[in-house]
């Protein structure tokens, strides 16, 4: 026999494992380096913007509550641990099973003592980082001199204090529970903890070890009821946010009965792990359970059923009343002014004299509908566009205030084509050119929009000011990135805007301010190739050492980054001032924990036809506030806020957080104020809330009986009217003033709302042109509360009564022939002639091909009388008995014969002679019959109604479908 000596065991090569640990090496110095430019990179944008505290702030905080919570959850799990292992029993008597597990356990005990607790520590030092903002505002909260009516506690408590401690309590509480947890399995495994022959041995050590743990954690549980108690003032309920009767009387009672209940089971578990009897805490928690049970949920439930139902108003009045009272103060309307107004539905010549200067800045031009029209008359190259819609401003014209619709003419590289380069796009076409601002109230001869400010180059009103500024590097639709500047010596390479005979020829400029980061530097292009994942950052020979790389280029993204605690409102808007195009945004400062304040759904607030899907960090809210104005410079980006209101004990809290951010309202120029508007997102969502809140008492709250509803879009049955900025002059004010309103019908559950009108809100959204000083009305709320016994058609009446006119109809119909189409404009509502006046503009545009909207008509409503012309002028004194007492916007126009469609006639087809003879003869008879009925003659009103059905039955025979 022979044998084989067996073989050597194979070794790890030296030269294997060195290269192993390498590449492990280059790969964490990679991933080091990646995340090295990432920060870097954020770094050079904040300190460009002069707001590297901002990023400072952030990292300090990230990083100091990272530590916290690692520690805070590292160190007693290490602990636990560490005492469980040393005070384990020497001589313990251990199962084979047991035997075995140590042996498994054994070779890795020291790795686990330590590796436990660095794997729970980085969870809890993660999760801890997140709640860096809730920490800071706990620690810089303010008191708001303003107290809750259940406990008596400054609201400041609610706002910055109670979220920190139920983080606070949340994690303890946590940490606590992983204590026990790997107490019970260190004992365990080394025979602390016995079990077997229906017995449970545990040693000395363990028990007090166990007890006291499972103490502390019902101390926390004591401590987190008795913060409950406080958490039901911003809890919803069934009707309000807050506790009513039975919250008041049973639930909170309750919780602070279970609370004590949890501190005397703490003190027995305490006690145990002195005297060693685990009966009696295991007895208390027993009852504690049951308590939690019968005090939680079951006797509310007996009050609520037994009490409350039957007793409704009568116990929950008061209750009602405080939600009333704190939402209004949440949302900032209880300031509103409500004044009965009596309508008026008839009409009589003269009867808009006193209300000209409106009538004169109503606005015809909708700024949804005639984008298509700006593009078209001032687009001039593929690679520029306009926001959809347009933007509504107002500007100060040789001393008047003139409504405007404004948008800037940004740049689309995407619309570069075959020329979509990456030098084109990054190097070449940098920049938009110019804003274009239209009068709102004024149209041409042919119904297109009147330009005040227009055109490459840029020519009007603004750009007549030696200092105007018409390039817009930041914008809305900026590219991702582009790289500018250079040498003053240099030649340029930026595409300014295309010149000579019909744009044959280019003009070319250089950037010259400071709006991005400088990439001059080898290093700093290598941060920005890795960022945008672009080598030709690093190796393009047209970058200088005065090269910028600008980025993050939405206004909106901008203001975001400088101040992340604020949510923006969806709607930027250009404005000029003093001959910069900034844009303007306002900022908002939530919170979800008012007491007793009613919670709102942002996005369901804000959603409407013009808005459809708004996105939120922090959708449900119950306190919201306008606390900072924005701008950002459309040249080169630099961020100014604006501390607009300096009483927001929210916007004070973070002051202290991110210090010298924020300039007064003091630093604001005139013409900067003059811009300011009331932003349009906050005003729908107190319009939101005074559907139901625009009542004074707990009855009227409790019965519901004038719960009122924002009417949807009669162009868009789906979504909400959208507010609308006009210049108007509201009951109670002694001047009109560039306002926003909406309108209100009668709220009803399903389909079957009744569509008149209950309310009218407008708020004054003139800051005045005073520099540093806010307007004493702007922001005032003034409600219109539509006498009950005065019906007066809403707007989806309104519009259904536009669409079934037979002569309405016909018209439109006429409009329509050939390759038309017709769209209607915003239905406005003004409260002029002691009612309100409805006024729709009329669009006519190609059904396809190029399409540019044109005002052809215009229709206006008056109580029970419409008129349909061609201009908004001829359209009120047609409607007030052939003189309305004021001039509108487009007074002295007359629209061109070619600037409503007239179909050429097909073989059968009648001249258009015809249907507009009809028409006429329709519209005069409407016009006899009505006046034949208000002096009550009835022959001269059959006559006339004969005359109205042959004219009718003509326009049938002539082929017109009404």
């Amino acid at each position: 026999m022979t044998t084989t000596s067996a073989p050597t065991p194979a070794t790890p090569s030296r030269t294997r494992r060195i290269v192993a640990i390498s590449l492990a090496i280059i790969a964490a110095l990679v991933v080091a380096f990646f995340i090295f430019a990432n920060l870097y990179a954020d770094w050079l944008w904040y300190d460009q913007l002069t707001f590297s505290s901002v990023l400072l702030t952030q990292w300090i905080a990230r990083v100091v509550m990272f530590v916290v919570g690692f520690l805070g959850m590292a160190v007693p799990v290490w602990l636990a641990i560490q005492l469980a292992y040393r005070l384990r029993p020497v001589y313990a008597r251990l199962s084979s099973q047991l035997d075995r597990y140590q042996e498994v356990v054994e070779p890795l005990r020291r790795l686990a003592m330590w590796g436990i607790p660095i794997f729970f520590g980085f969870f809890a030092g993660f999760a801890t980082s997140a709640q860096w903002e809730t920490t800071w505002l706990w620690f810089n909260g303010v008191q708001t001199k303003l107290t809750d009516p259940q406990f008596g506690m400054d609201t400041g408590f609610y706002l910055f204090a109670m979220p920190f401690y139920s983080a606070l309590l949340g994690f303890t509480s946590a940490v606590l529970m992983v204590c026990l947890l790997v107490t019970a399995i260190v004992s365990y495994l080394y025979g602390s903890v016995r079990i077997g022959q229906r017995e449970l041995r545990i040693s000395k050590a363990a028990r007090i070890q166990v007890a006291v743990l499972a103490g502390l954690y019902l101390l926390v549980q004591g401590a987190s009821l008795w913060l409950d108690r406080y958490k039901t003032l911003v809890e919803p309920g069934d009707r309000i946010t807050g506790p009513g009767y039975t919250g008041v009387n049973a639930i909170i009672p309750g919780q602070t009965i279970l609370a004590i209940v949890a501190v005397v089971v703490a003190i027995l578990f305490f006690v145990t792990a002195i005297i060693g009897r685990w009966r009696y805490p295991l007895i208390a928690t027993g009852l504690l359970i049951v308590s939690a049970i019968v005090l939680g949920v079951g006797y509310p439930w007996v009050v609520n059923t037994f009490q409350v139902k039957p007793n409704q108003l009568a116990l929950e009045g008061q209750f009602y009343q405080r939600n009333i009272d704190m939402t209004k103060e949440a949302y900032g309307i209880d300031g509103l002014d409500k004044i009965p107004f009596n309508a008026t539905t008839n009409v009589e010549a003269g009867q808009l004299r006193e209300d000209a200067a409106t009538t004169a800045q109503i606005r015809i031009m909708d700024p949804a509908i005639i984008s298509p029209t700006v593009r078209q008359l001032e687009q001039y190259r593929a690679y520029y566009q306009f926001k959809d819609p347009l933007d509504v401003d107002r500007y100060e014209i040789d001393g008047k205030s003139q409504d405007t619709v404004v948008s800037v003419r940004e740049l689309n590289v995407d619309q570069l084509g075959a020329a979509a380069s990456w030098q084109n796009s990054t190097l070449v076409y940098t920049h938009g050119y110019g804003l274009v601002a239209a009068a709102g109230n004024k149209r041409t001869t042919d119904g297109n929009p009147v330009f005040l400010e227009r055109g490459i180059p840029a020519a009007g009103f603004l750009s007549d000011s030696e200092d105007f500024e018409p390039r817009v590097y930041f914008g809305e639709y900026s590219a991702p990135y582009s790289i500018v500047g250079a040498p003053k010596d240099a030649e340029p390479i930026e595409l300014d805007y295309p010149s000579g005979a019909n744009g044959a020829g280019e003009t070319k400029t250089t950037f010259e301010g400071n709006g991005g980061p400088n990439i001059g530097s080898v290093f700093n292009r290598l941060i920005y190739a890795l960022k945008f994942q672009s080598e030709q950052i690093l190796f393009s020979d047209y970058l200088n050492q005065d090269s910028q790389i600008l980025y993050d280029r939405d206004p909106s993204v901008r203001v975001q980054k400088a101040a992340p605690y604020l949510e923006l409102d969806s709607d930027p808007y250009p404005s000029v001032v003093n001959g910069r195009v900034v844009w303007i945004i306002d900022g908002y400062t939530l919170s979800a924990n008012y007491p007793y304040s009613t919670t709102v759904s942002l996005q369901d607030a804000i959603t409407d036809a013009n808005n459809t899907a708004p996105r939120f960090a922090l959708d449900d809210i119950n306190y919201i506030r306008n606390s900072v104005k924005a701008t950002v410079d459309a040249y080169d980006g630099s961020v100014t806020l604006y501390a607009w209101d300096e009483t927001d004990p929210m916007l004070q809290a973070w002051q202290k957080i991110y210090p010298s951010t924020l300039k007064p309202i003091s630093e604001m120029s005139g013409e900067l104020m003059s811009h300011v508007r009331y932003p349009t997102d906050l005003f729908k969502v107190q319009r939101a809330l005074l559907g139901v809140y625009h009542v004074d008492n707990a009855q009227s709250f409790y019965q519901r009986d004038n719960a009122w509803a924002t009417p949807n879009d009669p162009q868009t049955d789906a979504r909400l009217q959208p507010p609308y900025y006009l210049t108007m002059q509201m009951p109670g004010q002694k001047v009109p003033a560039f306002s926003m309103f909406t309108t209100f019908i009668p709220s009803s559950e399903g389909n079957n709302s009744r569509n008149v009108l209950m309310g009218y809100l407008a708020v004054d959204s003139n800051a005045g042109g005073k520099a540093g000083v806010k307007s004493k009305e702007y922001g005032k709320l003034r409600m219109l509360e539509i006498s009950a016994d005065d019906t007066i058609p809403g707007p989806g009446q309104v519009q259904n009564t536009f669409n079934s006119d037979p002569v309405i109809s016909a018209q439109i119909n006429i409009l329509k022939q050939g390759q038309s189409e017709v769209l209607n404009g915003n239905l406005l509502t003004l409260p002029v002639g002691g009612g309100l006046l409805y006024v729709q503009p009329v669009f006519v545009q190609a059904s396809s091909g190029t399409q540019l909207p044109a005002l052809q008509k215009v229709l206006v409503a008056f109580g029970d009388n419409i008129a349909f012309e061609p201009t908004l002028d001829e359209a009120l004194d047609v409607l007030f008995q052939g003189d309305s007492g004021a001039s509108a916007g487009d007074t002295g126009v007359e629209p061109s014969p070619g600037s409503t469609p007239t179909p050429t006639p097909t073989p059968g087809e009648t001249p258009t002679d015809d249907y507009q003879a009809a028409l006429e003869d329709a519209r005069q008879a409407m016009l006899d019959r009505d006046a034949a009925l208000k002096d009550g003659d009835l022959t001269a009103f059959a006559e006339a109604d004969d005359r109205l059905t042959a004219a009718v039955e003509k326009l049938l025979a002539l082929g017109t479908q009404p």
